[in-house]
């Protein structure tokens, strides 16, 4: 299962490079942990272009990236396009690129992918690398869209 990180696993604070900024989203420490207790691999897959446009270093998203580990739980796999949009990079969501590497590192297809987010570039990447994805928040009022918490059952948070 793989996880876009702003506006997911935690609020979106634009171009966030101070970890004391970190506020989980409600749920998402319980989510994390019900799936590490079921037995699930779990990535992160997020474009952090406030390291392309200068604005932080790629250290400090990395610190930023630890705080969020700290609060919500460990991660298998963090895999980050740290690019400017107008980099023209092959990484940057919605390119399937992050989404195929968290796989590959995950020793999974990205069919065996569920990948969860918030905004329609998650959702484009997953279904270009051949994986589900899910949208959550003002993006998943889609009526095809599954929220997050109908794929978290009382059932599935028991498992």
């Amino acid at each position: 299962m793989l996880f876009d990180r702003d506006g997911t696993l935690v609020k979106d604070v634009p171009y966030n490079g101070d970890p004391d900024l970190v506020d989980p989203m409600p749920g998402a420490a319980a989510c994390i942990a019900a799936l590490r207790r079921s037995g699930l691999k779990l990535g992160v897959v997020t474009n952090q272009s406030a390291v392309g446009r200068g604005m932080i270093s790629y250290e400090q998203m990395e610190i930023v990236n630890m705080r969020i580990e700290r609060l919500i739980g460990v991660f298998d796999t963090w895999k980050v396009c740290p690019h400017a949009p107008w980099d023209g990079c092959d990484c940057r969501k919605p390119a399937p690129r992050l989404i195929q590497a968290a796989a590959t590192t995950l020793r999974v297809e990205p069919a065996e992918c569920l990948v969860v987010g918030d905004n329609l570039s998650d959702l484009q990447a997953a279904q270009a690398a051949g994986a589900c994805g899910v949208l959550l928040g003002e993006s998943a009022d889609h009526p095809s869209i599954k929220a997050l918490e109908e794929l978290m059952s009382p059932a599935l948070t028991q498992v």
